[in-house]
């Protein structure tokens, strides 16, 4: 696990009950998903298929549950507010597999475990969120120079003797100068994961009399934006005030 600022939330993460009047993260994780990624050849560092078919689980599970306020996933995990069965997950990613991998034949089912961890303050949840995405970065960053080395004939033992103890500008520096590559320009998904929230959109019609009437029309927002900064809780700021 990547070190950062916002870690300290991990000491949330005991036996509590689920208390009224606070927030609470239900957090999956993939079982096992190291052996399930190399059995079914998932693309490395990153799969977009693989993380595109993550995305319409949670928005399934959005969208079944109306509860959930937001959610965020990275790699083969998900944290969601309100609490959801993990075998729903497990479920709709078994159902939309060959939606996303047409071509690979689910070789074994998929497993995810979940845990519920109490936030008891608008703070805490928002430091859990940016850990996560904290994480995702760092995970990512790392990855990306790792399977690079290996791709350009490293072994992983070597590739992880040049990254031991490398910070961020020297990963980045790496990328650039031996693999052409603008960590920069790298796709958001990767580098920031996708968050996930209901929107309500209103908007007015004419009836068939003429007069004017009002409808509400909801969808699942779809992100892969900073939700660090302030300018994501700015802009919605109805997330926190629900």
């Amino acid at each position: 696990m990547a070190n950062s600022k916002y870690e300290y939330v991990r000491k949330f993460e005991t036996n509590n009950y689920i208390l009224p009047e606070a927030w609470f993260v239900v957090r999956l994780d993939g079982q096992g998903f190291t052996k399930f990624t190399t059995a079914h050849g998932f693309q490395k560092p990153n799969d977009l298929r693989a993380l595109n078919l993550m995305n319409e689980c949670a928005k399934q599970i959005l969208l079944k549950v109306a509860d959930i306020t937001v959610a965020y996933g990275q790699s083969d995990e998900y944290s969601k507010i309100v609490s959801v069965i993990s075998s729903q997950f497990a479920a709709f990613y078994t159902f939309y597999w060959s939606t996303y991998f047409p071509d690979t034949k689910l070789l074994f089912p998929p497993a995810f475990d979940a845990r519920a961890v109490v936030y008891p303050t608008d703070n805490h949840l928002r430091d859990y969120l940016s850990w996560r995405q904290a994480d995702c970065h760092i995970n990512n960053l790392y990855n990306t120079c790792f399977w690079e080395l290996v791709k350009s004939g490293v072994s992983n033992k070597e590739a992880e003797k040049i990254l031991c103890k490398t910070v961020s500008s020297e990963k980045n520096e790496l990328l650039h100068s031996k693999f052409n590559i603008n960590y920069n320009n790298i796709e958001e998904i990767f580098k920031k994961g996708t968050v996930m929230f209901h929107k309500t959109v209103y908007y007015n019609i004419t009836t068939p009399e003429g007069e004017s009437a009002k409808r509400v029309k909801k969808s699942v927002e779809i992100l892969n934006c900073d939700i660090i900064r302030n300018k994501f809780w700015s802009e919605n700021d109805f997330l926190l005030s629900e």
